[in-house]
Parts: structure tokens; sequence; C-alpha cells
């Protein structure tokens, strides 16, 4: 179901344009554009598909509250979950590029959407270069984000890689408002921890008790305490600068006032 919603115009101005300006500063009439391209919204309820592995799609979506799993069904059944998308993500990357999406996003949470429909984002290149830079850039974290899971599925053991997921979900978490310095709210259970992981659920179980027993973590309430964030980050040779830290984009400064010309 599509409806318009304030609330959710709101919203987007305090997630994704905080989250952009993180890449550049967006003029008031840069910042119009970005909550007019999300004027329509739809709220997707707990459980319930918000991509479908599969098909096709010609908008990007914005998730604008709540939270939602982004994973993929293999021909047995089996799930590999990739990504955890946050208010102020785009979740519709990179599906509407493909003929079909290639996984399937799920909300964990009552979400609502911003629905930027293909067309719209492709004018942007032309009509407003500086702010379909910066959508450009936040894609290019996400890629990062997908960099870390692979290492964690890779090479790192059981434990460095909750402890990893862990600390970069808080990282995450504080960077919306959503977490403060030791603690966040936990959106998954151990079944899906364990399909981010590559790891059994027996053995998820296993590790966040040895976390707990070291004095490392606890769980209580759907909440993570983290009780020694240094002590954890070394474990975990954990580095949070991939979640945020890029170039900021003076380089697009001079496109914006010269056009590619100014490049030349």
């Amino acid at each position: 179901m599509t409806t318009q919603q304030p609330r959710a115009k709101a919203a987007v101005r305090s997630s994704l344009a905080q989250k952009l300006a993180q890449f550049v500063t967006l003029s008031p009439a840069e910042a119009e554009v970005l909550e007019d391209l999300q004027s329509t919204t739809r709220v997707v309820r707990h459980s319930r598909e918000i991509i479908s592995q599969g098909r096709r799609y010609d908008a990007l979506l914005v998730m604008v509250e709540g939270i939602a799993v982004r994973y993929r069904i293999l021909r047995d059944g089996r799930r590999q979950v990739l990504n955890i998308a946050l208010p102020g993500d785009l979740v519709g990357f990179p599906a509407c590029f493909f003929e079909s999406a290639p996984y399937a996003i799920s909300a964990l949470t009552e979400t609502v959407l911003g629905c930027i429909p293909f067309r719209a984002l492709a004018c942007l290149f032309e009509r407003h270069p500086r702010l379909a830079t910066a959508l450009f850039w936040s894609f290019s974290a996400e890629t990062a984000v997908y960099i870390e899971h692979l290492t964690d599925v890779g090479r790192r053991t059981a434990l460095e890689r909750v402890a990893h997921f862990l600390l970069e979900l808080m990282v995450r978490f504080q960077s919306i408002g959503l977490g403060d310095a030791r603690s966040f709210p936990m959106p998954l259970t151990q079944e899906l921890l364990a399909d981010a992981l590559g790891l059994s659920v027996p053995h998820v179980n296993r590790t966040l008790r040895q976390l707990r027993d070291d004095d490392l973590v606890r769980i209580e309430a759907h909440r993570v305490i983290v009780n020694d964030v240094e002590a954890l980050s070394a474990l975990a040779d954990f580095d949070k600068s991939y979640l945020g830290r890029l170039r900021p984009l003076d380089l697009f400064d001079a496109v914006g006032a010269g056009g590619v010309a100014a490049l030349q």
C-alpha cells in the first residue's frame, strides 16, 4: 500500500540527509529535492518482504523508519544474510539496476519506505549532479561493509566474527541516534546472526556465551550491552573507519560550479 506520510518526510531529513551530509553540504534546494524525491512512501509490516528475489524493480527504496534484513536464498532453501538495513539506508541498491533483484529484503519491524522512481534517480545526474554524486558516494560506503562481511566469513574465527559484527551494529545504531556509547537494540535472532556469519545456531550460542563469560558482551531484553569496547575491538581487530570515513565531495563542488568543463 502506498500512502503520503508527512512524518516520513521529517524522518528522511534526519536520516538520509544526515547521512549524505558526511560527503557534501546540501544546499536548501538540494535538500528540498531529496525530500520531494521520497514524498511517496509505503508501509511494510513486520516479516513481510520489501523486495523479492528474482523480481524486477524500477525504484530505489530508502529506509525511513524501521529495520530490515537483506538476504539471498539458495535453491535448497539455505539463506545467507547480506546486511541489515537501518533508517537512512538505500535498500533498493543495486536491485533496481538489474533485470531482476539478486536478493530479497524483509522487514524485521514495521517499516516506512521512501520510493525514488528509477527515472527520477537517472534525472538527478543531469539536474542535480552534487546530490546524485552524494548518493553514489553512499553506495561506496555500503560496499565497504560487504568487504568486511566477506572477510568475516572467509578469515575471521567465530569469536572474531561475532565480536566484529556486534561492534559494526553498535556504530551504525549510534550514527542514527538509536544506540549509546555501549549498547544498542538487537534486531536479529540467533538464527539470523548465524546466517549472516556462516555459522550454525549452536556455534553462535556458544560464542555469545563465551563473550558473556569473558565479561565482554551481554544481551538483555533484546539489547546488546558491550562491557568493554576497547577489549572487544582488540579481539575483533575492529576499525570503525570503514563505516563512514570517506573523502569529502570537494571535487564535485567544482563540478557544481562549472560543470564538466571545470575538470578539463
